[in-house]
């Protein structure tokens, strides 16, 4: 209220201006800015006294009485470079800079100021010379830039400030003035431009200290109008004192006080219901003469009221308004507000109290006089309310929230929640086939032909014609086709490429008959099959090309005495070879709404006319998008997409009207919200769309754009030059370039006309030369202003930007507060008559927030703008479900203060740089929670974020585990970005190939979509953050750059891959060090490598990991992108790896190394392993008491001897077996003779090196039947060893045992298991499967326990990994870590933790019974054959979402301790029973220890 109340007082047009006599120099003016109705002269400015204004008796009498006033300071100055003449320096300083070219610098107070003046001359100088220069405030280093400066003075990547020498004979000179006090020295360098030469002190800065100065105010007084003014706003800080608070919220007038003789006068003016303006400024200096009208309408006595009227001019804001008053004559004791006729209530107050506001403002004044501010320094700093006071100090502790920072409610995070049930993508896919077009059939025909691989294929889009390119290799030589459905002859002007792009002319051999050779070119006209059918007519050619320095063809095509070009550049097509996946999808379109996208594909070209018809379209096609799902949904965001990153063309010969634009995109805005409301499981699609879209709006929304340029040409005389050419290019189409044109235009006009700072603006938002050029109505030229011109253009300009983000910026933050809080504006051109009402059943309070969050928007400090920008978010959230007319509106502002949030952390990484964890934790925290409010399907960012704060609060408590949490809750966090930007990449790209293929969008685009859609969000922004605190959580903790899980030297060649998984069934022939981004858990390690390293963080007990240490080789998580990022640097070299427990040394070793290394030996030789086949022993099933070598394998034998052996709280689960040989017995039954049959062609197939036939083999065993005496014998087992049997729930129960029985037996050919035995060439016939059958034990925690520490060898201490609820997500290819902890065996009690979990899932059952994998292949003597084969439930296990912050394994330190000592315990306990270290698994329900399985430790 201060700051606008200032502004009012100082810029509105009923206000006279003080005008201060003219003391600058030639070509210098002087006056107050803001828009005043009296134009001071231009070379003699005459002081205007001020009005004092005394009512005698019955009559208005206006006096004119000279102020009296010292000397003031100019207003404002323009130095300009002058000869220095005056002989008598304060400080003087001279350098020699070259040969006789001497420095002489110097520094004196101005004769007729408190300015300091420096003066520089440069002997025998160039005519090229600048001054390279900035000031020093406050001892800092960065150099400051003053405000005024000599003409000709320009600012430098607004880090410097360069000004011309004058040149004067052999000499330069030039003259600094220095009006700043707080200004301590200057620093420069010497640049002559025309040698590009730098003058430098010693390889440094020229410095140059300003003298500390007194500055002298005996005689400088501030003025009364000031000081009124200030008075007032001191009044309002403190709230309006004289008010009571009925009257307060029942008439909120501005008053402005007046103090003459014996009375004082309150005057209060209604501006208008929701607006007011004061109109009294000095001591009753109303501006009668020429703005108002002041006329006495009664004649009333002492203390009774006089009615008094005024009239404004036609000038005024308000226009013409007549608006009545009572005043009212008193006594100087008492107050009294007299309001008008609606409100005719009185309050009184203290004079006292009125009077000392004027003599405290009065002295805030004068304090700033005393530092040397001017007056005109001064004045605007009241009008920007930046003298502070006490008051405004006091007046912050009232509010809801001070002006750093707003109170956050507190809320219930569940209450965030948004969860769908997932479907698969496949789902929506449509099976629609679509005619193929002419150029496609041509393809598809040559494609049949030839024998070779397809290198490229492309289509381009021309206009609602199609040019189609295919690249293939045949007989070692390179095919190039093209075919085209143009109607006009065509020629093909072309060349080939040795880099990309370059055109160099082809050899003759290469030549089609009838080409015509050219410099750097050829030229070949196109032939036009013979077709019966028009419409299948396509000119086409075909080139040949025999040599392989070629990479690519650059060409155009001429048709009908036309250039044709790619979107205005050469088409360009490569030889290499592209993606086979992308091809497939491009071709297929598998897992997109391939029908709409065709579609889309088809109306292509008629959207290209214009906006108005692409959005229409788009309209025209939601109801299809909207029954289509997802895919459906994200069609239309790709083709969107593609049009707002200029993809795709915007207009074509077609002239529309803003005002039909903004009507269309108010259209397709509107189904966009109906859509949001009915189906919320597709709401973050949809608000990408929208942002995609920009809002548009009815009626004149989009007019106004057309009107307001002609208002700015009008208003500053610009009518000519690049201002025209954008005006016409507004009339015929405006688009979204028009916010980035206007906004490049503000630029170059504050960085003071400098052309360089229109040009960046423009190309950082993608707008080139060219792209100018080829609108319809092309901007050919630059724009070129006045410097008088400036002010009016920033202003008019401003208000414009204002009008073009309404129609094109769905995320604009100013104009969607504007949509939604309402707005009325009448006069000066722009957005005349417009009223938006607000929109309705806002929150209290939800105003004054927004309020808050625009006013902080810029701040460089953003936690509390980010603080804001949430709770604004927070409170718009419950209205977005609910019914509104006005939804979309709602959506564009929570779109907007999202977007914002993103801009923001961005903007304060600065603040970062030295702040503490906890800080950075705090920010991560918050833009967590904008990624939450955000996203569907958000349970586990939710979970996350109140990690984030369990985190925050175990590290102000000084818990000394809160760095090790948090780096748990770190690294989940990062698997739940890595996860949304998957489920981004399975829903998006499919659609983004396949409809970039049939659109002819460049591939690069296409490649990048998804990634691009990821980056224009906040999750980009707290990927960042999160790579900021790792490692400072990871030197908190102690963790180290490593996690050794197998500690093995190694040495080995580099070689980088995606995923182990892609390479585990490949065999490498030289030692290998696997580089792989990707390992889950369950994969094989391939033949010849001796060691993995991986940025993925498999569990250190997980299958992989075991298997690792088993085959002795290296295995290691690196948590230091930097570290890792050096060992790719050497894909290729022979690296030596030396590992520590905690670390992993490696260098670059010579070839002739190899020899000497023991390693590498060892990576040939494999352990000599053999196999027994196992036989039917007659026997379907057994009980635990029946297990022996020759039935069963160590799991089941391991189980039945632990049973009565360990300790009475270790409990056993009860356990029954089908031995060895019952599969092949059940396979060689009657019943299942056809399965044998065709197991057995299968088998051959394998042997023979076919093995995709793995798969089929596994499907075919799940065919077979189970023999009745198989089901009478294990019923009978089941129930003696008091286990519920299935069939007792039903014959389907009974199949589902059955299956699960199947698929154990099924997993002896999976891939890794098959591939496994190959590599120590165990005979794979031979292998025989038991199933150890058990009844699950719903779990709370499961463990898996290494009695001897696997990273250090130390067997001392048991190492032991726990996950929430069922053991297979430690085991299994689930992400995330596990708890870890080690315990001393001489110190049970007292276990330390490692690690917390950052796995978001855990899987949990009902009481069920599992088959668990038993074969013969396990847990042999130099073979890690554990975990390779599966083990099935019944059931399906129940994925849900892990909350860590309530859990009490996590959150109560006693009950972890009990859990974690019982656990170490036990495998104490089993380590003791065996006499040998021990791999334990087991699991922990109501705080009962289970142990389900043990084998010895490998």
């Amino acid at each position: 209220m201060s700051t606008s109340i200032g502004n009012n007082l100082l810029h509105k047009n009923f206000l006279s201006p003080t005008v201060l006599d003219h003391q600058s120099r030639i070509n210098t003016s002087t006056c107050i800015g803001g828009n005043s109705f009296f134009q001071p002269q231009v070379n003699s400015l005459i002081r205007r006294s001020p009005l004092l204004t005394e009512f005698h008796g019955t009559r208005l009498t206006m006096l004119k009485k000279k102020l009296q006033m010292g000397k003031q300071q100019s207003v404002s100055r323009s130095p300009q470079a002058v000869l220095a003449a005056d002989p008598s320096p304060e400080l003087a300083e001279k350098f020699t800079l070259d040969g006789n070219v001497e420095l002489q610098v110097d520094v004196r107070p101005s004769t007729s100021s408190s300015v300091s003046v420096v003066e520089i001359l440069v002997t025998s100088s160039s005519d090229s010379l600048l001054l390279h220069w900035g000031a020093i405030k406050n001892r800092k280093e960065k150099w400051i830039l003053p405000n005024s400066h000599p003409v000709g003075t320009m600012v430098y990547k607004k880090r410097a400030l360069r000004t011309p020498f004058v040149k004067t004979g052999s000499n330069a000179s030039l003259r600094i003035e220095i009006d700043d006090p707080s200004i301590e020295a200057l620093e420069f360098l010497i640049l002559d431009e025309a040698q590009n030469k730098w003058f430098k002190n010693d390889g440094g800065n020229f410095h140059v200290k300003i003298p500390v100065r007194e500055t002298k105010i005996l005689n400088v007084s501030v003025p009364e109008d000031l000081v009124q003014i200030q008075a007032y706003l001191r009044w309002e800080r403190k709230g309006k004192q004289i008010y009571t608070p009925e009257q307060e919220k029942a008439s909120n007038y501005c008053y402005i006080i007046s103090d003459y003789a014996k009375t004082r006068i309150l005057v209060a003016v209604e501006v208008s219901q929701t607006t007011y303006q004061t109109i009294a400024r000095s001591s009753l200096d109303i501006a009668v003469a020429d703005t108002l009208e002041w006329k006495l309408e009664s004649k009333i006595g002492y203390r009774t009221s006089r009615k008094l009227s005024f009239h404004m001019d036609d000038k005024s804001l308000e226009g013409g308004k007549c608006i009545s008053f009572r005043m009212e004559k008193i006594d100087l004791s008492e107050t009294t507000i007299i309001s008008n006729k609606r409100h005719k209530k009185k309050a009184r107050g203290s004079m006292s109290t009125l009077l000392r506001e004027f003599e405290e403002a009065r002295k805030d004044l004068q304090v700033e006089v005393e530092k040397g501010t001017s007056v005109d320094e001064i004045r605007k700093k009241i009008a920007k309310g930046e003298i502070q006071t006490k008051v405004a100090k006091q007046l912050e502790k009232k509010r809801p929230f001070s002006v750093e920072r707003i109170q956050r409610k507190k809320r219930d995070i569940m209450q965030l929640l948004n969860k769908f049930a997932s479907r698969p993508i496949e789902e929506s896919i449509s099976t629609e086939s679509r005619e193929l077009s002419t150029t496609e059939r041509f393809a598809k025909a040559k494609e049949d032909q030839i024998d070779g691989p397809i290198l490229n294929k492309k289509k381009y889009k021309l206009a609602d014609k199609e040019l189609l390119v295919l690249v293939a290799k045949s007989s070692n030589k390179t095919k190039v086709y093209l075919a085209t459905d143009l109607p006009e002859p065509v020629i093909l002007h072309w060349a080939l490429s040795k880099k990309p792009g370059e055109w160099a002319a082809p050899p003759s051999s290469a030549l089609p008959l009838g080409s015509v050779s050219l410099d750097k070119a050829a030229e070949t006209n196109f032939s036009t099959s013979p077709s019966d059918n028009p419409t299948d007519k396509v000119q086409s050619l075909e080139i040949v090309v025999e040599e392989d320095n070629f990479v690519g063809m650059t060409f155009v095509l001429l048709s009908g005495g036309n250039w044709v070009k790619d979107r205005g550049s050469d088409f360009y097509v490569e030889f290499g070879c592209q993606s086979k996946l992308v091809q497939k999808v491009a071709e297929d379109g598998k897992g997109t709404a391939k029908a709409l996208l065709d579609k889309i594909a088809e109306k292509e070209s008629e959207a290209q006319k214009s906006f108005m018809h692409r959005f229409n379209i788009a309209a025209d096609l939601m109801e299809e998008a909207t029954k289509s799902g997802e895919l459906g949904l994200s069609g239309i965001l790709v083709w969107m997409r593609f049009m707002a990153t200029r993809q795709l063309i915007w207009n074509k010969n077609y002239n529309v009207k803003p005002r039909e634009i903004s009507k269309a995109q108010d259209r397709l805005t509107d189904l966009l919200q109906n859509v949001y409301r009915s189906h919320p499981q597709c709401r973050e699609i949809l608000r990408m769309i929208m942002s995609t879209v920009g809002r548009g709006g009815e009626g004149d929304v989009g007019q106004r754009i057309r009107d307001e340029i002609l208002v700015i040409q009008r208003n500053n005389n610009c009518k000519g030059g690049m201002m025209e050419e954008w005006h016409q290019k507004l009339h015929n189409n405006t688009s979204p370039d028009d916010v980035v044109i206007c906004q490049a235009l503000i630029d170059y006009i504050k960085s003071d006309f400098d052309i360089g700072v229109y040009w960046k603006t423009l190309k950082d938002n993608g707008i080139t030369k060219e792209r100018l050029l080829s609108y319809d109505r092309g901007i050919h030229s630059e724009p070129n202003f006045r410097r008088d011109q400036k002010d009016g253009l920033l202003r008019d300009l401003g208000n414009y930007m204002r009008t073009l983000k309404a129609v094109h910026s769905g995320a604009d933050l100013e104009s969607a507060i504007a949509n939604c809080m309402g707005y009325k504006a009448e006069g000066q051109g722009f957005m005349v008559g417009v009223q938006i009402n607000p929109v309705s059943g806002l929150p209290s309070g939800f105003p004054e927030l927004l309020q808050f969050v625009s006013e902080h928007v810029e701040d460089k400090n953003v936690e509390a703008l980010l603080e804001g920008l949430l709770e604004a978010r927070q409170e718009l959230r419950p209205l977005l479900p609910q019914p509104n007319n006005r939804l979309k509106d709602l959506l564009f502002l929570d779109i907007a203060l999202d977007s914002t949030v993103r801009t923001a952390v961005e903007r304060g990484y600065e603040e970062l740089n030295n702040a503490s964890p906890e800080k950075i934790m705090y920010f991560i925290s918050l833009v967590l929670e904008n990624l939450v409010l955000s996203m569907d399907n958000n349970e586990d960012l939710i979970y996350c974020l109140k990690g984030w704060n369990l985190a925050l609060t175990m590290s102000r408590n000084k818990d000394n585990d809160w760095a090790l949490f948090a780096k748990s809750v770190l690294d989940r966090t990062r698997l739940a970005l890595a996860s949304k930007a998957e489920s981004y990449h399975q829903l998006m790209q499919p659609s983004a190939e396949y409809l970039g293929s049939r659109l002819g969008v460049d591939e690069w685009a296409v490649n990048i979509f998804t990634e691009e859609i990821i980056r224009a969000g906040s999750a980009a922004s707290l990927s960042s953050l999160l790579n900021r605190l790792d490692p400072v959580l990871r030197q908190t903790a102690h963790l180290g750059s490593w996690q050794v899980i197998s500690p093995v030297e190694a040495i080995g060649y580099v070689v980088v891959v995606d995923e182990l998984l892609s390479v585990q069934n490949k065999s490498y022939s030289k030692p290998t060090i696997l580089v792989a981004k990707s390992v889950k858990g369950e994969e094989e390690i391939p033949d010849g490598v001796v060691a993995v390293l991986t940025p993925d963080m498999p569990d250190v007990l997980s299958h992989v990991s075991v298997r690792a240490r088993n085959s002795k080789v290296c295995f290691a998580t690196c948590f230091d992108p930097n570290i890792l990022a050096g060992i790719q640097a050497n894909d290729g070299k022979l690296l030596q790896l030396k590992p520590t427990p905690a670390d992993v040394v490696f260098s670059e070793v010579k070839e002739d190394e190899l020899t000497s290394s023991t390693n590498l030996s060892e990576v040939a030789s494999f352990p000599s392993v053999t196999l027994i086949r196992k036989q039917f022993a007659g026997r379907y099933a057994i009980s635990s008491e029946e297990f022996t070598r020759e039935l069963v394998g160590a799991k089941s034998r391991n189980i039945a001897y632990l049973k009565g052996k360990v300790p009475s709280w270790v409990k056993i689960p009860t356990s029954i077996a089908l031995p060895f040989g019952v599969f092949e017995k059940v396979l060689s039954d009657n019943v299942n003779q056809g399965v044998a049959t065709k197991l057995q062609v299968l088998k051959k197939k394998l042997h023979e090196g076919n093995f995709s036939t793995l798969g089929e083999i596994r499907k075919t065993v799940i065919e077979l039947s189970a023999p009745p005496k198989l089901v009478k014998e294990l019923k009978e087992k089941m129930q003696n060893s008091g286990m519920p049997w299935p069939g007792d729930e039903g014959p389907q129960r009974w199949e589902q045992a059955w299956t699960a029985i199947k698929k154990v037996w099924a997993s002896k050919w999976n891939e890794r298991a098959y591939f496994s035995t190959r590599k120590v060439k165990l005979n794979h016939d031979f292998l025989c499967m038991a199933v150890l059958i058990q009844e699950i034990i719903n779990a709370d925690y499961a463990f898996v326990i290494h009695t001897t520490n696997p990273s250090s060898g130390d067997d001392s201490e048991i190492y032991a990994e726990v996950v929430k609820g069922l053991g297979e997500t430690l085991v299994g290819a689930y992400p995330g870590r596990a708890l870890s902890f080690i315990s001393k065996k001489n110190n049970l009690d007292s276990p330390q933790v490692l690690g917390y979990p950052s796995k978001p899932i855990g899987l949990f059952i009902r009481r069920s019974i599992i088959f668990r994998s038993d074969s013969n292949g396990e847990d042999l003597e130099g073979y890690a054959g554990a975990g390779l084969y599966d083990s099935v439930p019944i059931d399906e296990e129940e994925k849900v979402v892990l909350d860590y912050s309530s859990d009490p394994l996590i959150v109560d330190s006693n009950f972890r301790q009990k859990i974690l000592s019982n656990i170490a315990r036990a495998g104490n306990a089993i380590e003791q029973l065996y006499g040998s270290a021990q791999d334990i698994e087991g699991v922990v329900r109501d705080g009962q220890i289970y142990v389900v399985q043990t084998r010895p430790q490998m």
